[in-house]
């Protein structure tokens, strides 16, 4: 009774052939879906499709911390950069335009496991291709391929903030002075290096009551070092202002009655005897404009007139007579913006 069980409850031969073929379907199917993950969603040419995705989502968190694209000082050092370079264009807001209709055009693999993907994409109008290094790191899960830039597709955009420090790109506005030394930071025009995601385009520009710079586009490409200017230039306020103040000091200087007014651009010299008070007047205030110059906004010299009218007595036969002349005269300055807004004048 108990041997009939025994015997009942074994295998056939048949069935244990049945359960080692299944096994192996299994096995098989299990190995040709990692490979074709690995060849796919986990292969070089999805790795870069990834990446470039990120940045047309503007996914810059996912971009900026795909293996492969942080520097390390090393290689800041060989890209002669400072170790502390500004990170803060990393970030999402800033770009104008990502790639765009993004396609892999190759895949060539190495002999040392490395490959080389070519990418297709659009930045605004252009179509361009790049081809990008990949190599292979650590599996995930011990089987599923990952994969880091063999070079870093990070783009350098060094800033020149021309006349102002402060530029704006995207929706972030940076102070180009930032991380600068002491001695470096009343230059008047800072030239500052960025590191930036690529492939993508950025546009520059700056807009204030007293200052403006034209919008300029950058393109960035992979592993590429470009430069931009932000040039900065007066408003119509700005000089405006700058009049204003021309004027007020002028008729400062018509307040003082005597012929050679202090600190003053214009004054007449009489021989004969003075017998009134020097009556000053402004006829034409030069005409104020502004050009960036090597450490401020500087005024060439203009043309103005003053006007003085005075009683004078000859010193040889007494006669009274009213000296009435136009004096013309030159006027030159500089000026700055203060941090606090106010605009300072240095005459020249």
């Amino acid at each position: 009774m108990g041997d009939s069980s025994v015997r009942g409850s074994r295998l056939s031969p048949m069935s244990v052939v049945g359960w080692i073929g299944l096994a192996l379907l299994l096995c098989g199917a299990f190995f040709a879906a990692l490979g074709a993950l690995n060849q796919t969603i986990y292969g070089a040419s999805g790795f870069v499709e990834r990446y470039l995705e990120a940045i047309a989502n503007d996914d810059i968190a996912t971009a900026s911390t795909t293996p492969g694209v942080a520097l390390d000082a090393a290689e800041l050092e060989a890209l002669g950069l400072p170790a502390n370079v500004s990170t803060a264009m990393l970030r999402s807001g800033v770009i104008e335009s990502g790639p765009e209709d993004v396609s892999i055009v190759s895949d060539i693999a190495k002999d040392d496991g490395t490959h080389t993907v070519t990418a297709s994409y659009r930045l605004e109008t252009a179509i361009i291709e790049t081809a990008f290094d990949v190599r292979p790191i650590t599996p995930l899960y011990g089987v599923l391929n990952r994969w880091e830039f063999a070079v870093s597709p990070l783009a350098v955009i060094d800033v020149t903030a021309a006349h102002n420090p402060i530029f704006t790109v995207g929706s972030l506005s940076l102070d180009a002075r930032a991380a600068k030394p002491v001695d470096e930071l009343l230059a008047f025009t800072q030239v500052t290096p960025y590191l930036a995601m690529a492939p993508a385009v950025y546009e520059f520009r700056y807009d204030s009551t007293l200052l403006t710079a034209a919008p300029v586009a950058a393109q960035a490409d992979p592993s590429a070092r470009v430069a931009v200017t932000v040039d900065a230039q007066p408003t119509t306020v700005f000089v405006e202002r700058v009049q204003v103040k021309v004027d007020e000091y002028l008729a400062g200087c018509t307040e003082q009655h005597v012929l050679l007014p202090a600190q003053c651009p214009f004054g007449i010299e009489i021989d004969d005897r003075v017998v009134s008070e020097p009556q000053w007047s402004i006829v034409t205030s030069p005409v104020v404009t502004l050009t960036p110059g090597e450490t401020a906004f500087d005024m060439p010299p203009t043309e103005g007139i003053a006007h003085i009218s005075v009683e004078v007595q000859s010193l040889f036969d007494g006669e009274l007579s009213t000296v009435e002349e136009d004096r013309p005269f030159t006027l030159a300055l500089s000026a700055t913006i203060n941090p606090d807004g106010n605009i300072a004048i240095q005459l020249k």
